[in-house]
C-alpha cells in the first residue's frame, strides 16, 4: 500500500533555487568548441532542500564542498564524476535507478523532479518526459489537434514502444536519443536530444504508471497528487504563455479530454504508487523522504573495479590482440630518451612525437581493407587498397591522450575527434567520468583510442564502457598507448577480448602507487611542463590506473 505524506503541520519553508536545470541531465556535447581547461570559474556551494534537513550520506559521486560542475562559456565539466557502472569483465553492473513522477495535467511533476534533482545533489541525474513521446500525427488528427478535438490525454496519443525502449537502453546505461515535441505546431521536431550517463532517472509523465512494461523499469513509484480546481489554473497559465493557445480552446480540451481522461486513467494507478504526494513541490517531508531513499539505493550499488584489477590475470600469458611495435634500435633509441628523468621537455614532446607518428602508422595496419582498382596517369590499371568502413574517428583521454591527436591527424585526412575525461576519485581510489564530448553516429565508425599511458587499465576499461554504450562495435575500437603495464594490458583483453590493443613497448611490473615499472613518468607533465595539481592525481595526468 502506498505510503501518503501529508506535512499539512510542518513549517512552509521556500525552497533555494538550486542548480537542476543544469544538473538535470549528462551532457554529451557534440558541437565545436574549445577543447582546453583553462577559464574554468567556481560557483557558491549547492544549498540543501530545506534548512532543517540533516545532509544526506554522500555518494562517491558527489562533490564535497562546492557544486559537481565548472562552467566555460562553451561547455560544463562535471567535478564530481561517474562511478564505475561495469564490473571487470566491463558488463554494465550497475543500472541506474529510476524514480517514476505519475500525475494529473499541471500537478506540478516537473517542479517535484527538479526538486529532487536539486536536493539529491548527484550530478549525473536525467530528467526524461513522456511528453517527448507522443506520437507523430497523421493529417487528419493534426486537424483534429488545431481545433482543440484530438485527446492528448489518452494512452493511444503516446509512443510507448519508443518510451519502453528508450527508458530500457538509459537504465541499462546506454546512450539513448529522445525526441524533441513541439507543442505549438503538435509534430517532433527533426532534431533529437541524445542523453547519456545516468545513476539516476527522473521519469515523469501523466500515464507513468498506465502501461505494465513500463512499471516494470520503475524501481520507485510516485504520485503526485494536487486539488484540480489549482491544476486547471496552471494548465491555463502554461498553455496561454508558453504553448500559444487560448482559453476558451483550452477550456474546451480539459472539459472534453483531461478531465475524463484523468479519472479514467490517471487516478486509479494511484493504486500502483509508493509514494503519494499532495500538493507536489510544497511537501517537504515526503521529498526528503525520497532523497534520502535515493542517496540509500545509490551507496547499495557503488562498485569496486580498481582494487580487483590489481589482482587479475596474474601470471597470463599476453594475449593475441596485443600488438606491440617491433623493437628496432630506432624505437629502443627514442625510449631511452623520454624514460630519461633527465631528459629536458623539449626533447621530451621531440621524441614522444615521433613515436606517436610511427605508433599511428602502425596501428592503421590493422584496419580493414578492401581491394580497389585505379587508373594510373599513364593509362595503366593498379590493383590497391582501400578503408572498407566509413570513417575514423579519434578519441582521446584527457589530457595526456589529447597529445596523440596530432599525429592522429597529420596521417588521417579529415578525422573527427571526441574527448573524455577520467579522474581518480581520492576518497574511494576508483575511475569517474567527468565529461564527454563525442561526434554525432560514432556507432558507425572505426574508433582509435588515444591514452599516453596504461597501467591497471581502469581508464581504458571505461573509455572502451562508454565507448560500447554509444554503440560501437567491440571489435571496431583500437586501443593506442606509448607505453603498457603488462597489468592493464590483462584487464583490457579479458573484458573486452575483440578490442585492438597497439602500443611501443609492454612493461612487466606495477608499483604498490598503480605507476609503471621503469615506467615513463608523469607523461602529461613532463609533456605540458606542469606540476599536478593537488586535487589531479598522477594516473589522470598520463599514469593512469
Amino acid at each position: 500500500m502506498a505510503a501518503i505524506m501529508n506535512d499539512s503541520n510542518a513549517e512552509q519553508r521556500p525552497a533555494h533555487d538550486g542548480m537542476g536545470a543544469d544538473t538535470s541531465t549528462s551532457r554529451t556535447d557534440s558541437g565545436s568548441g574549445d577543447d582546453s581547461l583553462d577559464g574554468l570559474t567556481s560557483h557558491a556551494p549547492r544549498c540543501p532542500l530545506t534548512p532543517s534537513l540533516s545532509p544526506p550520506k554522500r555518494t562517491t559521486s558527489q562533490s564535497k564542498t562546492e557544486p559537481p560542475l565548472l562552467r566555460t562559456n562553451k561547455r560544463t565539466i562535471y567535478t564530481a564524476g561517474r562511478p564505475p557502472w561495469y564490473n571487470v569483465t566491463g558488463t554494465t553492473f550497475k543500472e541506474a535507478f529510476v524514480i517514476g513522477l505519475c500525475g494529473g495535467s499541471a500537478s506540478g511533476k516537473t517542479t517535484v523532479a527538479n526538486k529532487i534533482i536539486e536536493a539529491l545533489d548527484v550530478p549525473w541525474v536525467v530528467l526524461l518526459s513522456m511528453d517527448s513521446f507522443y506520437k507523430v500525427l497523421n493529417p487528419e488528427e493534426e486537424e483534429l489537434a488545431a481545433k482543440n478535438e484530438y485527446n492528448f490525454d489518452h494512452p493511444d496519443a503516446f509512443d510507448f514502444e519508443l518510451l519502453v525502449n528508450v527508458l530500457r537502453k538509459l537504465k541499462k546505461g546506454k546512450s539513448v536519443k529522445v525526441p524533441v515535441y513541439d507543442f505549438t505546431s503538435h509534430c517532433r521536431r527533426k532534431e533529437w536530444k541524445t542523453v547519456y550517463g545516468a545513476n539516476v532517472v527522473i521519469f515523469e509523465g501523466i500515464l507513468a504508471f498506465a502501461n505494465k512494461e513500463l512499471l516494470k523499469l520503475l524501481d520507485m513509484k510516485v504520485f503526485v497528487d494536487t486539488d484540480s480546481d489549482i491544476r486547471l489554473i496552471r494548465r491555463l497559465k502554461r498553455d496561454i504563455s508558453q504553448r500559444g493557445r487560448n482559453i476558451s480552446g483550452i477550456i474546451k480540451q480539459y472539459n472534453k479530454f483531461v478531465k475524463p481522461a484523468f479519472e479514467q486513467y490517471i487516478e486509479p494507478t494511484v493504486q500502483s504508487a509508493d509514494i503519494v504526494v499532495p500538493r507536489g513541490g510544497e511537501n517537504f517531508v515526503a521529498l526528503d523522504l525520497i532523497v534520502q531513499h535515493v542517496h540509500s539505493q545509490l551507496e547499495k550499488r557503488e562498485i569496486t573495479v580498481r582494487s580487483a584489477l590489481a589482482s587479475a590475470h596474474q601470471g597470463q600469458p599476453l594475449p593475441e590482440t596485443l600488438s606491440v611495435m617491433e623493437s628496432t634500435p630506432q624505437v629502443r633509441g627514442m625510449h631511452t630518451i623520454i624514460r630519461n628523468k633527465e631528459t629536458n621537455r623539449d626533447e621530451f614532446i621531440f621524441y614522444s612525437k615521433r613515436l606517436m607518428r610511427l605508433l599511428i602508422e602502425h596501428a592503421l595496419s590493422f584496419l580493414p581493407l578492401k581491394s580497389v582498382s585505379v587508373e594510373t596517369p599513364q593509362g595503366g590499371v593498379y590493383n590497391g587498397k582501400r578503408l572498407s568502413g566509413k570513417r575514423i574517428t579519434g578519441v582521446s583521454i584527457l589530457r595526456a591522450g589529447e597529445t596523440m591527436e596530432q599525429a592522429l591527424m597529420a596521417v588521417c585526412k579529415d578525422i573527427r575527434l571526441g574527448k573524455i575525461l577520467i579522474q581518480t576519485n581520492h576518497n574511494t581510489g576508483e575511475p569517474e567520468l567527468h565529461y564527454l564530448r563525442l561526434p554525432k553516429d560514432i556507432s558507425e565508425d572505426y574508433v582509435i583510442l588515444m591514452d599516453s599511458t596504461v597501467s591497471t587499465g581502469a581508464a581504458a576499461l571505461m573509455a572502451i564502457r562508454v565507448l560500447l554504450d554509444h554503440d560501437v562495435a567491440e571489435d571496431k575500437i583500437f586501443l593506442l598507448s606509448l607505453l603498457m603495464a603488462e597489468m592493464g594490458v590483462h584487464s583490457v583483453a579479458y573484458a573486452f577480448p575483440r578490442v585492438r590493443i597497439i602500443t611501443t613497448a609492454v612493461d612487466k611490473e606495477v608499483n604498490d602507487q598503480f605507476h609503471i615499472i621503469p615506467g615513463i613518468g608523469n607523461f602529461g607533465d613532463r609533456y605540458f611542463g606542469t606540476d599536478a595539481p593537488s586535487d589531479w592525481c598522477e594516473s589522470d595526468e598520463g599514469m593512469d590506473y
